[in-house]
């Protein structure tokens, strides 16, 4: 029987939403084993002046807890 977990992430990217979202999981995934799926809970853009200088995300992060032997 599997029991997971989630935790909340926060990542920015220059460049766009996906480009956050890419880089958010990529560094989940090297923080936390098991990494099943994420949930995009929450889109920000952070405005300079008329421009917009970042795209933020926040997400869930679900993985897999470890069985114990």
């Amino acid at each position: 029987m599997s029991v997971a977990r989630t935790t909340e992430i926060t990542a920015t990217s220059k460049k766009s939403f996906e480009a956050a979202i890419e880089k958010g999981i990529k560094r989940a995934t090297q923080t936390l084993d098991g990494v099943t799926g994420a949930w995009v809970k929450d889109m920000e853009v952070v405005v300079d002046g008329s421009d917009i200088s970042a795209y933020k995300v926040r997400m869930m992060v679900t993985f897999l807890l470890h069985e114990k032997d």
